[in-house]
């Protein structure tokens, strides 16, 4: 047994994370599976979009000066010479008196450049030609979508860096992109130690409890845009747990357990061994016996506690922000924030950051009273976390702070 002859602050730990975790590099995908991913490069429309002037009513393409004067008691004819639709436009163009039966979509024909809407046309026979009457003037432009309405060809359609929303795939797909470069995202292997764990789906029996840690860690890394999860259960021997880091390919390893000072505890010293244990030991609560290092140099390795509540609070701190700014995403939180107003005293000590689970009443912060780090069903009767900085000794009743939400 030993203890920690000392803890570095959450903001030191941090800053040396961001010195070291950079973005991957660029992959290709299938637009199809490039929602969510991020933009490696900017996109520049190729084409425009439409590429060709189309009707934006139902109705009648013709030439707009063709109807000037033309009104319910003194209605225009013109010759009814086609028809234009979606993917089967007229073929010809019109003269001056003529115009052709069009659906929304379908390409203007050439000579014409204005639609009538069907409600203010009449159709019928006359001399053995079809005749339109037209009783309503419609100048030239009127209801026709003009080339590049949507979007030039030349303008950037997606900015490098985007996150890419289903929309930005469906104008991606307009311009006629078919595979977009994006960021890589992080592999993750979930390294979860301990002798007297279960996997999940397993009824707890005798000395021995269910492992919840990999359930969360892998939902929490799909979360923040990591790829594949692999989950490994090591025995609690230092040679096992060597091994296994050893052999680990992934870009970013997570240790659940084993990470702080005990007998048991082998995963900082082995990470010394095969790589650089950069922080052990963090002034915060819980999880304290955080830490992190780097195999070859650049492959990031966080060693969270075993206890739920700090798993879950070292990874938001240190694993979460570095698996997003690998794959491109924004290092902040990605909680949804709510300003409130503490209903009731929150307690802390300076020289360390506190994690406080709370719960929201009519817009005032409640912290929840259980605070031990085992007890993760508090994140669930918890509304969110108020982080309070290590220079403050918590925040007094009717004080304003920030609650990062769960859900």
């Amino acid at each position: 047994m030993r203890g920690f002859r000392a803890r570095i602050s959450v903001t030191e730990a941090l800053a040396a994370l961001e010195r070291r975790v950079g973005q991957l590099d660029a992959e290709e995908v299938a637009l199809a599976e490039a929602s969510g991913r991020v933009a490696a490069e900017e996109v520049i429309a190729a084409v425009s979009v439409p590429h060709f002037a189309r009707a934006a009513m139902d109705g009648y393409a013709l030439r707009g000066e063709a109807t000037f004067g033309a009104s319910g008691f003194a209605p225009v004819a013109l010759r009814v010479v086609g028809d234009a639709r979606p993917g089967r436009p007229f073929a010809g163009a019109l003269g001056a008196k003529e115009a052709v039966r069009i659906t929304t979509g379908a390409p203007v024909p050439e000579g014409a450049d204005a639609v009538l809407m069907a409600e203010y046309a009449d159709e019928g026979e006359q001399e053995g030609e079809t005749t339109l009457w037209a009783r309503e003037a419609v100048p030239p432009g009127k209801h026709v979508a003009p080339v590049g309405e949507d979007l030039l060809a030349g303008a950037r359609v997606v900015a490098a860096g985007r996150r890419l929303r289903p929309q930005d795939l469906g104008v991606l797909a307009s311009t006629g992109v078919a595979r977009v470069r994006v960021v890589r995202r992080p592999e993750v292997r979930v390294l979860v130690t301990g002798d007297e764990l279960l996997p999940p789906g397993s009824m707890p029996q005798g000395a021995c409890i269910v492992d919840a840690n990999s359930l969360m860690l892998a939902a929490l890394v799909r979360r923040d845009g990591g790829a594949e999860v692999v989950v490994e259960y090591v025995p609690d021997r230092r040679e096992a747990v060597r091994e296994a880091m050893r052999s680990a390919k992934e870009q970013v390893i997570l240790v659940s357990g084993g990470s702080s000072v005990g007998p048991e505890d082998h995963a900082p010293m082995v990470l010394d061994e095969l790589g650089e244990l950069a922080v052990h030991g963090v002034a915060v609560r819980p999880s304290s016996p955080a830490g992190f290092g780097f195999l070859e140099g650049a492959r990031p390795v966080f060693l969270l506690p075993g206890n739920p509540v700090s798993c879950l609070c070292a990874y938001e701190l240190f694993a979460g922000p570095s698996i997003r700014a690998m794959g491109g995403l924004p290092w902040a939180w990605p909680h949804r924030r709510r300003r409130c107003v503490v209903g009731r005293k929150i307690v802390s000590e300076i020289g360390r950051m506190d994690y406080v689970r709370v719960r929201i009443e009519a817009e005032r912060v409640i912290p929840i009273m259980t605070s031990g780090a085992s007890i993760l069903s508090s994140t669930t009767r918890a509304d969110g976390v108020v982080l309070v900085p290590a220079d403050e000794e918590g925040y007094a009743e009717g004080a304003e702070v920030e609650v990062l939400l769960y859900e």
